[in-house]
């Protein structure tokens, strides 16, 4: 039996695994986050596998089965990387730069599998790694809109400055991939990865 750790205190995150119905404990990682890489793919997965790692390392027993998943979410948009907002100005600047065109959400994720195994046995942890992109076309937006979104305050602990899930829906004007992506797990490709190694997380009691 898989002792299922989420590596994050994401609020999103928490609610994504709780409404698939997979028992899991969180264990959010204690890191400096040291963005690697050059691609935006090779940004979110480096930050994903620290997340992941972090948590692993401080983990030393070695007589449980554990999966523990990292995971992080990136904003691209004209080749840049938008984080989360610094402030209320910079929230309205980066939904105004988002108005009217179409950005790419990527996140990264690793997954680490530990067996049960005698403490003779120095069998290397599995790594899953990979990411995901969504690509994400907004109406246009007038400043009127976006100065009353970003005055509910809820862009300002988003990546992009803004909540597919939350208030902004209203104003998405289709994308192309996985829904979960943007909102920051791809809950469904990582369950098909476990259950292409034999893992059901939806079965874990």
């Amino acid at each position: 039996m898989y002792r299922i750790i989420l590596a994050s205190e994401s609020p999103r995150r928490k609610e994504i695994m709780n409404q698939m119905g997979i028992q899991y404990e969180t264990m959010p990682a204690n890191i400096i986050e040291d963005v690697l890489g050059d691609s935006p793919s090779d940004m979110v997965k480096s930050l994903a596998f620290q997340k992941a790692r972090d948590v692993s390392d401080r983990i030393q027993s070695n007589q449980e089965d554990l999966i523990i998943i990292g995971a992080d979410t990136l904003v691209f948009h004209k080749g840049q990387a938008l984080g989360k907002p610094k402030d209320r100005e910079h929230a309205i600047e980066m939904l105004e730069d988002l108005s009217d065109d179409t950005h790419e959400v990527f996140t990264g994720v690793c997954i680490i599998i530990r067996r049960d195994r005698p403490d003779h046995c120095h069998t290397e942890d599995e790594e899953i790694i990979f990411s995901v992109c969504t690509k994400v076309a907004v109406y246009p937006l007038t400043r009127e809109q976006i100065v009353d979104y970003v005055d509910t305050k809820e862009p300002l602990d988003k990546a992009g400055a803004y909540a597919i899930q939350g208030g902004f829906g209203i104003y998405i004007k289709e994308i192309q991939g996985d829904y979960y992506n943007v909102v920051g797990f791809p809950i469904a490709k990582i369950y098909m990865k476990l259950l292409d190694r034999g893992i059901n997380i939806k079965n874990i009691k």
